[in-house]
């Protein structure tokens, strides 16, 4: 896989889709400069790490997930690398068990597929049914790497900005977890 990094939008958004141009309206209205690469869709992990490597940080793991009841919904960014143990984040927020959200609600809440999960989906959650949280980990990058709502692209840009513009933007407060990836 052949990959460049391009600064901002693309020149032509034709064939695009609408979630996608609606992350870069957000970006370019909140003066977020960012840089972005295309690339096939990331569903290995040879992939991701070429991806990275063009971006030079490491896309964040997104996970949707909601309690049992699948009445309260999180989305939590955390360090690409660290493993996810759910009991670990359970325990911090007091919640009995948390599972991975349905793709239905996936797409109802952040208007996102899997594959694609990304904090720029909060800019879809007007009615702020999803609770944001972050690493603490995240707090000490300089870059922060998601994907604009869809996985045929990735974009890098200044984690001050997303802490500071994009999530005041989206009305979405992130909650800080601290995560070491053990039972």
């Amino acid at each position: 896989m052949d990959i460049v990094l391009h600064p901002g939008r693309p020149a032509d958004c034709t064939g695009r889709l609408a979630k996608e141009v609606r992350s870069y309206d957000l970006l370019d209205g909140l003066g977020v400069d960012f840089q972005r690469t295309d690339h096939e869709p990331a569903d290995t992990m040879e992939a991701c790490s070429v991806i990275d490597a063009c971006l030079g940080v490491t896309i964040c793991k997104n996970l949707f997930l909601c309690n049992r009841q699948k009445t309260a919904y999180y989305l939590l960014a955390m360090p690409g690398g660290k493993p996810f143990k759910t009991k670990e984040l359970s325990g911090q927020l007091g919640i009995a068990r948390l599972s991975f959200a349905s793709a239905e609600d996936m797409e109802r809440y952040l208007d996102i597929t899997p594959g694609s999960v990304s904090v720029l989906g909060l800019m879809n959650d007007a009615d702020h049914k999803v609770r944001l949280l972050l690493d603490e980990e995240l707090k000490g990058e300089e870059w922060f790497a998601c994907h604009p709502c869809i996985n045929t692209s990735s974009i890098k840009f200044k984690t001050a900005d997303l802490l500071k513009k994009i999530l005041p933007a989206t009305g979405h407060e992130p909650t800080w977890v601290k995560l070491v990836g053990e039972e």
